[in-house]
């Protein structure tokens, strides 16, 4: 469930938005929505894992404050973090 090194790596080099970039908004909402998706995966299967079913909860929160910050500091980079990520129908 935990993302390895590699996936992390990979993630961090495609949403950064410069060259010593790790952290920024864009960079921790596409990590937060792998591991979000990774959990998803586990609870179909293990449909009474209620610890990690809060764990998820937490980390959706988590998400949503950082895109709704995101959209009130810069509503274009927002918009394309979206629709990058897939998360609006």
């Amino acid at each position: 469930m935990a993302l390895t090194k590699d996936e992390k790596t990979s993630i961090i080099e495609k949403y950064r938005v410069d060259e010593n970039d790790t952290g920024s908004v864009e960079v921790q909402v596409a990590l937060l929505t792998k591991r979000i998706n990774d959990l998803n995966e586990h609870l179909k299967v293990h449909k009474h894992d209620f610890h990690s079913n809060r764990g998820l909860l937490k980390m959706v929160g988590q998400r949503k404050s950082l895109l709704n910050y995101l959209a009130k500091t810069d509503v274009q980079r927002y918009r394309n973090l979206v629709k990058k990520l897939g998360l609006r129908k």
